[in-house]
């Protein structure tokens, strides 16, 4: 019997038949790919799947390429073992197709997975897989790209671009931390943000993050009301002007405090955030191109992810934020 579509928040079962499947991986990130292999095969042969097709992510290449060629050989699952930007480059392949995301996590992040309570462990997300839990969210899209997790301009983007590939392999995200302190106290942005069809907003600040989801690196759960595919975008607009300033940022997001100060959360469909100066800009932890501008839609639903079916996963744990 056929499963009935999946739209919005709902979550539901594939059929119980062998779906056709390919591989995506990134072998710089992933170690032991011989018996990540092994293992896929294995289990997805015994379920009654196909082999799948094996694709790994290049240079030139970093997945979505791939993704795209999968889905024209017709591939109804999609895994993806590899970080954040891996999966993100897989996710541009796949969007606005009916080819479901399995999501493999490796890397310093694996944030679109924390944020969807799947399993670090690879037999745990392959099991889900093959169990047939699948549920459609949106994505974010800026200048034709799009992704998954967040958005941002301004520090968050400095971060990502200074904590090099070696040093995250080498000690985690405390690389994310040593990038942190030495940018705390840089200059702020004056920022023109416009939400939606209302009035423009006029701000100080160090960086605006556009949330998909609600947790950041290491489960720091920054939006309240975020929820993948709820066809809306949380905003996160941080002006710290000193270190007072940071330190109770951060010991109100990590105690859920009802009030942050220096944190305005905001929440859309589409946002433009204008600067008195180029900034650094970040999708999913990948630097783009420096900007002034950083315009930001949402496409509810567009995107189809393999997902426990089993007490569903709600929101991570947020701050109260008012």
């Amino acid at each position: 019997m056929a499963a009935p579509e999946s739209v919005g928040r709902q979550r539901v079962l594939v059929p119980e038949r062998g779906q056709r499947s390919a591989v995506i991986v990134n072998p710089v990130r992933v170690d032991g790919v011989p018996r990540l292999r092994e293992l896929l095969e294995s289990t997805l042969t015994g379920a009654g799947w196909p082999a799948p097709l094996w694709y790994e992510t290049t240079a030139a290449d970093p997945g979505t390429g791939q993704a795209r060629a999968a889905v024209a050989q017709g591939a109804e699952v999609v895994f993806v073992c590899g970080g954040d930007g891996t999966v993100r480059s897989v996710i541009a392949g796949l969007v606005g197709t009916d080819a479901a995301l399995a999501v493999l996590p490796a890397g310093t992040g694996n944030l679109l997975a924390v944020n969807l309570g799947l399993p670090i462990d690879h037999a745990a997300a392959i099991a889900i897989a093959v169990r047939g839990g699948r549920r459609r969210i949106d994505v974010g899209e800026v200048d034709g790209e799009v992704f998954a997790v967040m958005a941002g301009m301004g520090f968050d983007a400095v971060l990502m671009d200074e904590a090099s590939t070696t040093l995250k392999a080498r000690i985690g995200p405390l690389a994310y931390v040593l990038s942190a302190l030495k940018h705390l106290l840089d200059r702020p942005m004056r920022v023109l943000i416009k939400i939606d069809d209302a009035p423009a907003l006029h701000r100080r600040a160090r960086t605006v993050l556009v949330g998909n989801v609600g947790a950041l690196q290491g489960g720091i759960a920054l939006f309240p009301d975020a929820e993948p595919d709820d066809g809306r975008l949380d905003v996160a607009i941080i002006a710290p002007h000193h270190l007072g300033h940071w330190a109770r940022i951060a010991w109100g997001v990590l105690w859920r405090h009802r009030r942050v100060p220096r944190l305005e959360i905001l929440r859309c469909s589409r946002i433009r955030i204008h600067s008195d100066r180029t900034q650094p800009r970040e999708l999913d932890g990948d630097v783009i191109a420096p900007n002034r501008t950083l315009n930001v839609s949402v496409r509810p639903g567009d995107l189809v992810v393999c997902c426990p079916v089993d007490d569903p996963p709600g929101r991570p744990p947020t701050p109260d934020v008012r």
